[in-house]
C-alpha cells in the first residue's frame, strides 16, 4: 500500500505547532490513489456479512459512503451533536481539553446489524471508541473498523481492540503524531 501512503501529504505544525497533519485530500485528488483505497476496502469486506457501513463526520463519509455503495449496503452518518434532523442517540467522549458528543439517528441501526465503522485516520481512538459504543448501545455488532491511516504511536487502534474487542484495519501507518 505504499502507493496510497505516497499520495498522502504531511502538513507540519497544523493545527498547532508540533503536529504532523496527515492530509488525505491529496489522496482524494488522485484517481489511482482513490480507486486503490476504495478497492482495498471493498476487497477486504466483500462477503463478510456487513449489513451497514457507518462513517464518522466528516472524512469517514468520504470513504464510507462509496464503500457502502460497492458492498450493496446502507450508510449511517455519525455526526456532531445537533446536526441530524430526526430522533438521535448520543455518546459523549473526552477530548484533549474537554468533551464532545456524537450522534446517530435512532432508527439507523437494527439490533443484530453487523456494522463496519469507517474513518480516515485513527490516532488516540477517542472518537472511534465513542462511535463503537454508540452503535453497540443500539444493539449492533461492530466486527471491525477501517481507516486509511493508523498512527500506532498514539495507541488508538490497540486501545479499541483491548477495550472493546474491535480490530482496526488500516491501509497504511505513519510514525509519530
Amino acid at each position: 500500500m505504499s502507493i496510497v501512503k505516497s499520495k498522502i501529504r504531511t502538513i507540519p505544525d497544523y493545527p498547532r505547532k508540533g503536529i504532523l497533519f496527515r492530509d488525505i485530500t491529496s489522496l482524494l485528488l488522485d484517481p489511482e490513489g482513490l480507486a486503490l483505497t476504495i478497492g482495498t476496502f471493498v476487497d477486504r469486506y466483500t462477503g463478510k456479512g456487513i449489513t451497514k457501513v457507518a462513517g464518522i463526520e466528516a472524512r469517514g463519509f468520504i470513504i464510507g459512503a462509496p464503500l457502502a455503495f460497492q458492498l450493496g449496503v446502507g450508510f449511517i452518518p455519525i455526526r456532531k451533536k445537533g446536526k441530524l434532523p430526526s430522533e438521535t442517540v448520543s455518546q459523549e467522549y473526552d477530548l484533549e481539553y474537554g468533551k464532545d458528543v456524537i450522534e446517530i439517528h435512532k432508527d439507523s441501526v437494527v439490533p443484530g446489524d453487523r456494522i463496519l465503522l469507517m474513518d480516515d485516520l485513527i490516532a488516540t481512538g477517542g472518537t472511534m471508541i465513542a462511535a463503537v459504543q454508540l452503535l453497540q448501545k443500539l444493539g449492533a455488532e461492530v466486527p471491525e473498523a477501517g481507516v486509511i491511516i493508523d498512527l500506532p504511536d498514539l495507541g488508538g487502534a490497540a486501545k479499541l481492540n483491548k477495550d472493546l474487542g474491535v480490530n482496526v484495519f488500516s491501509i497504511c501507518e505513519f510514525e509519530g503524531h
